[in-house]
Parts: C-alpha cells; sequence; structure tokens
C-alpha cells in the first residue's frame, strides 16, 4: 500500500506547529535528541542495567553479552518503531506518532538494512558463543518476546492482545528487565561461590522491573497528554527502593548501592513527571530514559 505522503506531511506540519507553541518550554541538547531518534536509548539502558546486575551479584559477564544485547535491543526498537508508523499511515490516524517514528520512516532505507544486519549478527552470537543450556533457557524469555511483539503488531491479533493485557507498560518493563538479569542468573548459578543469595537479587531485578515499567507509563501518560501523574507512584517505588537498601547496606552493600541507585531514578521520574510543561514533550521523552542510567554511577568507577 503506498504511503500517503500529504497525510505524513500533515501530520509532521502539526509536530512543527506544536514545537513552535513549545518555545518557551526546554528542550533537549542535539546530541541527546539524537540518541533518543535513532533508538539508541534503549539499548544504552539494556547494557547500562546488565552490567550494573552482573555487579551486584559480584558475576562477571562476557564482552559477547553486553554486544548481543545491544543489538538485540536496537534491533527490536527500529522494528518496533517502523511497524508503528505502517500501521498508522494505513489506518490514516496519525495521532499516536511522534518525532521519533517520523525519523524511521524518513530514513527507513537506512536504517532497515542496518536493523537486519544487527538482528544477523545477533542471532551469530547467540548461535556461536552462547552455551546451549543458556541458549534453551533464553529461548523461553525470546518466545514471550516475540508473542507479545507479534500480538501488537498483528492486525488481526492487536485489538484482542491489547484487549487481554493487564498492563501494556508493566509487561514490557518485565520483559526488558529479564532480557537484562537472565545472564547474570545464567552466571550466578555457574558460580559455586557466589557472594550473594538469589532472593536479595531477585527482589533487586523486580524492583527494576517496576521502575522500567513506570517509565513506560510516565512516557505513555506524558504523550498523550493525561492528567494523571505518575510522581505519587514514583515517590513510593523510591521510598521501597530506599527501604530495601537500608535492609541490605551491610549484607548485601552492592546490592544496596544499586538498589539506592534504582531510587534515584525514580525520583528523578518523578520531578519530570512534576515539572512536565516546562519541558518539551520530545524532552521528556529523552530524559526519561536518561535518567534509567544512574546505575552507571555504582559500577563505571
Amino acid at each position: 500500500m503506498p504511503v500517503p505522503l500529504a497525510t505524513l506531511s500533515t501530520a509532521q506540519a502539526r509536530l512543527a506547529s506544536n514545537a513552535q507553541t513549545a518555545l518557551a518550554q526546554l528542550d533537549a541538547p542535539v546530541l541527546l535528541r539524537l540518541w533518543h531518534l535513532m533508538s539508541l536509548d534503549a539499548p544504552t539502558v539494556a547494557v547500562i542495567w546488565s552490567l550494573s546486575f552482573a555487579w551486584a551479584a559480584g558475576v562477571h559477564l562476557p564482552r559477547w553479552i553486553p554486544v548481543l544485547l545491544a543489538l538485540g535491543t536496537w534491533a527490536v526498537y527500529v522494528g518496533d518503531r517502523l511497524l508503528d508508523t505502517r500501521s498508522a499511515l494505513r489506518s490514516g490516524n496519525l495521532s499516536p506518532l511522534r518525532e521519533r517514528h517520523f525519523f524511521h520512516w524518513h530514513y527507513r532505507r537506512v536504517l532497515v538494512p542496518l536493523a537486519c544486519t544487527a538482528a544477523i549478527l545477533a542471532a551469530a552470537i547467540v548461535f556461536s558463543l552462547m552455551p546451549p543450556a543458556i541458549r534453551e533457557r533464553n529461548s523461553v524469555l525470546a518466545i514471550a518476546a516475540l508473542a507479545y511483539f507479534s500480538g501488537v503488531h498483528l492486525p488481526r491479533a492487536r485489538s484482542k492482545t491489547l484487549a487481554l493485557l493487564p498492563s501494556k507498560e508493566l509487561i514490557v518493563g518485565t520483559l526488558f528487565t529479564a532480557g537484562c538479569a537472565v545472564p547474570v542468573f545464567a552466571r550466578m548459578q555457574a558460580v559455586t561461590n557466589s557472594p550473594i543469595s538469589l532472593w536479595p537479587f531477585l527482589f533487586l531485578v523486580i524492583f527494576f522491573a517496576a521502575l522500567a515499567g513506570l517509565n513506560c507509563s510516565a512516557i505513555d501518560r506524558w504523550e498523550s497528554a493525561g492528567k494523571a501523574t505518575i510522581s505519587t507512584g514514583a515517590f513510593a517505588l523510591a521510598a521501597i527502593g530506599l527501604l530495601f537498601a537500608l535492609g541490605l547496606s551491610f549484607d548485601h552493600p552492592r546490592i544496596s548501592a544499586l538498589s539506592l541507585a534504582g531510587s534515584a531514578s525514580a525520583v528523578l521520574l518523578g520531578v519530570l513527571d512534576l515539572r512536565r510543561s516546562r519541558l518539551t514533550p520530545l524532552a521528556l521523552r529523552c530524559l526519561a530514559d536518561l535518567v534509567l542510567l544512574t546505575p552507571i554511577l555504582c559500577f563505571a568507577r
């Protein structure tokens, strides 16, 4: 089906008009905007979270694992944004589209080959470097992610899938965090003298899954111009992380430090929510992922 260029131009003009009305608001720096528009934000967060989980657990991740996470996450996000744009163009409803969608569609002839190459490289890493036992365990997560991805983007299944989902944001956050944590779980099981027990680490992963879900919920509400806020939930989640950190500060100092970093991210999300009227929508979207990088302060020394 040919792309309705006139409709696309109208939507871009609408975004440009919104940008003109937001001149009094603060925008994100150019590099930060490009980081988001090129879908580099999610891979960055995935790598930082995975390395921070490994640091907290006291295990070492082979270099190919962060590379695999970056390639796979980037390919998925590029595909997701292109499929969202194509679906909107076919339906004629462009209201859900944002700057990142138009950017991907405009540069699709460059991004599609690059994303396919990234996916092929990720598959090559899986079949050449990942041990068969770990590959079998990760296949469960891959199937769950594929089922969600297909349910959201296949026209026949989309409406039914969205109706059945209790919380799309929570599911996305859980899948994202699980992808970051599963390699660390595998390494913890392989190391007989792991310095921490499973349960504190599991709670930490659940806490970060809630943080990722909160991030998705905040972005969804900001971009839909909803009146409901997430600041109360953000500060409550930060308080939970703080209490957890204090309780483990002596027995598990690294888990405690990472929990504090996650609490800082939650606080920053809450502050962004309270100050959202002072920032452009694009700046909010960029900063929402930027504040998730606080765990880098724990291990980048």
